[in-house]
């Protein structure tokens, strides 16, 4: 049976990615400092004596002296909330922590395998984003601790590749969204639904023109765990091509909620990219993955979570 230590396994991707492995017969060891991330997320797992949890901040070195066949890295402060809050920590997961990841898998000969995000095209100035394109990232901005962390972290992660002969993945992650999302990370979806949810005004920066693709959790751990068990590199970008406007979310989460909230528009913070487009065909190529679920299901799911978070995970 195959062992996956994952970092970042109590966050709300993390943890779903968790049940997904451990549903495929796995035996999972996460590693969380809690910090962003919540034991609740793992309830489900802990129930399984396949899994078990290490409460450990991985910018020290990881402690699992075990076999392991993968190393996951996902521990990262992945709102624009948290790596504003954290920003020193969140420069220190993509550096320190992603070179103590990176070492365990070496020193275990295991697979590796990279959370990077659609933030490293920045605000892009070609649409959609195919791996090829470099990015257009203010390396000093208010999104840089965020962006520069997983840009350097791949380049690491290819260093390691390369030079020390890790077998590596590199996977792009583009707006997340589902069950066990915080109600105030300040990501869009968690906090449009819970505004509509109490009825109160949805905040809208800008004019709300600014797009985003949004792939609901359940579409994404798939791909992650297909590109983990192919032998592709990556960089690969895992989301969904279905692109709407903030504005258009907006009115889609009130309309699915029966809310009576209004819309007010808010300064658009700097830097906040003005679209976010996957190009997918290298994931539906090599991996044979796309997404599955549109986004009305998944709001419809996401929405019925945060009314009472016993209904469905």
């Amino acid at each position: 049976m195959e062992r996956v230590l994952i970092t970042g396994g109590a966050g709300f991707l993390g943890s779903h990615l968790c049940d997904l492995l451990l549903e495929r017969d796995h035996e999972v060891v996460c590693v969380d400092n809690l910090r962003t991330g919540s034991l609740a997320n793992l309830q489900q797992a802990m129930q399984n004596p396949r899994f078990t949890f290490l409460d450990h901040d991985v910018v020290e070195p990881l402690p699992w002296s075990g076999p392991v066949d993968y190393v996951l890295h996902f521990a990262s402060s992945a709102s624009p909330k948290d790596y504003a809050r954290y920003p020193i920590e969140t420069l220190k997961l993509g550096a320190i922590g992603t070179l103590h990841a990176l070492e365990l898998a070496k020193e275990r000969s295991a697979t590796f395998m990279l959370a990077s995000t659609s933030e490293v095209y920045g605000d892009p100035l070609v649409s959609p984003q195919s791996e090829d394109y470099w990015g257009n990232v203010n390396p000093v901005g208010p999104r840089s601790v965020y962006d520069e962390a997983k840009r350097y972290a791949e380049a690491l992660t290819t260093a390691f590749h390369q030079t020390e002969g890790v077998d590596t993945r590199i996977v792009r992650i583009f707006n997340t969204y589902g069950p066990r999302m915080r109600p105030n990370d300040g990501r869009a979806v968690p906090m449009f639904v819970t505004q509509a949810l109490h009825d109160e005004p949805l905040t809208v920066f800008g004019d709300g023109s600014q797009t985003r693709s949004f792939c609901f959790v359940t579409d994404e751990v798939v791909g992650l765990h297909a590109l983990l068990k192919s032998d592709v590199a990556g960089p690969v970008n895992i989301g969904n091509p279905t692109e709407l406007s903030i504005l258009e979310l907006a009115k889609k989460i009130i309309e699915l909620t029966g809310s009576k909230s209004q819309i007010v528009l808010r300064d658009l913070p700097t830097d906040d990219p003005k679209v976010r487009l996957p190009d997918i065909r290298r994931a539906r190529k090599l991996l044979d993955w796309k997404p599955r679920i549109d986004l009305e299901d998944g709001l419809r799911r996401t929405i019925a979570w945060f009314r009472d978070p016993t209904s469905l995970d």
